[in-house]
Formats: C-alpha cells, structure tokens, sequence
C-alpha cells in the first residue's frame, strides 16, 4: 500500500479483530445439538432450573466485567473459577461447590476459544496491509488468557511482532507499552497508526504516545457519553480501514502539494 508518513499500524485483539463478546455470550447460551454449554449443562447434567443457570451465568459476566487480577497473589485460572464459585453460591446458597464451578469455568473457556476466529475478510485485509506497512497486535490482559486466544484464532502469522499488557510493565493506555512497540518495529510514533474499539485504552493510549492516528472501531456507530478522547478517525466496521489510510495518504498528498506551491511574495 505505501503511505506517505504512515509506516505500521497497531491493531487490538478483543471486539476489534475478533468478537470476544459474541464467543463469550454463545460459549454461555448455545444448546444442544452443539457441544454442550454452560447452561444447558447446569440444567441437564445438575437439574437447575433455567431461571437459576441464567442467574449463574449473568452473575459471571458481571464479576467478569469488574475484575481485577493481580497475578502476583492469584492465577487468572483460580480467579475464573472463584468467579463461578461466588455465583453458584449467591444464587443457589448452600456450601460452596468448588467442582462445580470449575466445570462450568473450563466449559465455558473451552467453547469460548473455539468460537474465537479471524474472520476469512479480516485476514484477506491484514494480508494486504502488510505488503506496505509493518503490523502490529498489541492488547491489554492477562499473559495466559491473551496468549490462548491469539492460539486460537491463529492470528501469529499477519503481524510482524504481538505484544501483549500483562507481559509488560505497564498496559494501555500508558505511553510506554506503545513507545515500546515502536522500537520493536523500528518506528516513530509519529509513523504509526492505533486501531481499536475502546476509547479508554487504545484511542487514550494512542494520544498520550503521540501517534500520527487513532482509528476507533465503533459498531453500534453511537456517539460516545463523554466527548473526551477524541479519535481521529471513526470507523463501524475493521474492514473500512484502508479507506481511512487511503483519506490519511489523500490528505498528506494534498498537504505536500500545498507546501510546494510557491509564495505569492516569491
């Protein structure tokens, strides 16, 4: 592709290149004849009622949503499994059922990674990307977690390096995990382009590490509560992508073409 100051492109993982969200909804939801999931499971293999296996379900996602892992005091496997523990225990009472809960933690788990895919249209632009720029994955999380889910969408082979937060000292949005991924490629910030879909880490991050853009994956296309960042491009789709690099070269073109004009006083 060839971009006029634009030399690689930083790409999140979760909700921006693969759906996280959707594989974790149907790793809780999806009945037989598929592989057994989490309710269905609860339901036919313990007798919970329907109404009890959601209540679990609804109480995980939310513990999930508010986590916080040191993995300094405790693995992120224990810490998923304490997670259903709790929500076995607040909706059903009784004695904690550790088994259980671990059951439900690597079912779910399971068929969440198996849900985990680099869609055929993604990995046909990435592939087209790369022949011009240099690319770059870089997500926040948990080292185990995040390394299990790159495995399972096999995304390793569209990126020239892949780094993940919880490998470093510090995560996004701190300028120094982007500053770092700069100097893995042998870039500036200034040559780099941030894509991803929250405005929090990615479109923050990529401010603060002074890149040339952030591109925000916004799906649902709504504006956002606060007005603060502030993308420099927004997209509803990963796929528009090119389009906003072709616009970025389109206007650098355009910029150069000016300052090249001669002076009325010349």
């Amino acid at each position: 592709m060839g971009l006029h100051g634009v030399k690689a492109v930083f790409f999140d993982l979760d909700n921006t290149l693969i759906d996280t969200a959707a594989a974790g909804r149907r790793a809780i939801e999806e009945r037989p004849p598929r592989p057994l999931q989490v309710i269905s499971a609860l339901q036919s293999k313990h007798h919970y009622g329907e109404g009890e296996a959601r209540a679990v379900c609804d109480k995980v996602q939310a513990k999930l949503l508010k986590e916080c892992h040191d993995p300094a005091k405790m693995c992120i496997t224990d810490l998923r499994i304490s997670h259903w523990e709790e929500a076995i225990q607040e909706t059903i009472g009784g004695e904690a059922n550790r088994d259980l809960a671990a059951e439900c933690y690597y079912l779910w788990k399971t068929t969440r990674l198996q849900h985990l895919t680099l869609a055929e249209d993604t990995r046909a632009m990435l592939t087209e990307l790369r022949k011009g720029l240099r690319l770059l994955l870089l997500t926040n999380g948990e080292r185990q977690t995040q390394r299990e889910k790159i495995e399972a969408c096999a995304c390793q082979p569209y990126f020239d390096a892949i780094v993940v937060g919880g490998e470093q000292k510090e995560e996004k949005p701190a300028a120094s995990i982007f500053h770092y991924c700069c100097d893995l490629l042998g870039v500036q910030p200034a040559e780099c382009v941030m894509v991803g879909d929250s405005l929090d880490t990615d479109i923050q991050g990529g401010l603060n590490a002074g890149l040339k853009a952030t591109v925000w994956l916004n799906k649902a296309m709504t504006a956002p509560v606060d007005t603060s960042p502030v993308p420099h491009y927004i997209i509803s789709s990963v796929l528009d992508l090119p389009a906003v690099l072709q616009k970025m070269e389109h206007n650098t073109n355009s910029k150069l073409e000016t300052d090249l004009m001669p002076g009325s006083n010349e």
